[in-house]
């Protein structure tokens, strides 16, 4: 069973269009949702949410989050970018808020999370690191039983380690609680650790939504000497480097012997569809 079903999500706004999004987040995977600013991936959890009026069919473990959305929300626990609570509240009082709109509020687990995470109640919010506030927004969506964690930029400003730590315990949340994630993020190394799947938006269109290593596995980085080569050469999305041209190849493609080939990295990738991008779906 897919953990989240997402079918021509549309939304339109007079400078933006989200436009026909659809993809899946497999029960018990670790979907990235990936695209430069602007691409439609705030929109796009959005309209997952059902924050925002859009155009489209979501379902969460089988059940349509308009038809049954007060059951559908008990499901989803969501850790967005930013922590915007009072910086003078307590942990305590924060919880105190937010528990009694979950029937399925489990103190235990909450309180299992809070020494897991090494929180105490009486802190306040202004006295915890960036990363300490999000184990917290963690601790808080999943103490009452969600099985599909939305994630929107949550590693966006914290240092490398404090990433580190947190992508430990998205790991251990998938393995041990059983729980699926979409994980929206800039920061590709951290989906290159932890990533099942990659959903790709750009200019609000799905360019990709597939396995992290069929992506990786489709292209090649290949290296020019001349614009003329790299031409010759169909690369995609050819732009200028210190040392002549680079561009991406289809992975089966035959090249000429003086033409250097790597691995690309989902950066460049994102970099080189980007520049070629006409809308297309790649995989």
């Amino acid at each position: 069973m897919n953990a989240l079903e997402v079918k021509e999500l549309t939304k339109v706004y007079p400078e933006f269009t989200l436009d026909k999004v659809s993809f899946c987040v497999p029960q018990g995977h670790i979907s990235g949702l990936i695209g430069r600013n602007g691409a439609g991936k705030s929109t796009t959890i959005k309209g997952i949410l059902w924050l925002i009026a859009a155009e489209g069919d979501v379902a969460v473990f089988g059940r349509d989050i308009i038809k049954d959305e007060m059951a559908v929300k008990q499901m989803i626990g969501y850790v967005g970018g930013g922590f915007r609570y009072y910086p003078m509240n307590t942990l305590a009082a924060i919880r105190k808020a937010y528990a009694p709109f979950y029937p399925t509020w489990n103190q235990g687990k909450y309180e299992k999370f809070l020494a897991q995470f090494g929180l105490s109640e009486r802190k306040k919010v202004k006295e915890l690191s960036e990363g300490m506030k999000v184990k917290f927004a963690l601790a808080l969506a999943l103490s009452h039983g969600a099985k599909l964690l939305i994630m929107d930029e949550p590693t966006s400003g914290l240092d490398p380690l404090s990433r580190e730590e947190l992508c430990d315990i998205i790991l251990q949340l998938v393995r041990e609680e059983g729980v699926s994630v979409l994980f929206s993020t800039h920061i590709t190394s951290d989906l290159m650790r932890i990533a099942d799947d990659i959903v790709y938006i750009s200019q609000g269109k799905l360019l990709a939504a597939c396995p992290l290593k069929e992506l990786l596995g489709k292209y090649r980085l290949a290296h020019f000497s001349s614009l003329a080569e790299a031409t010759a050469a169909k690369a995609i999305g050819v732009k200028a480097v210190k040392e002549g041209y680079e561009g991406l190849l289809a992975r089966d493609m035959q090249i000429s012997t003086n033409v250097t080939v790597s691995d690309a990295t989902i950066d460049n990738i994102i970099v080189h569809l980007e520049k070629a991008n006409e809308g297309e779906r790649v995989c």
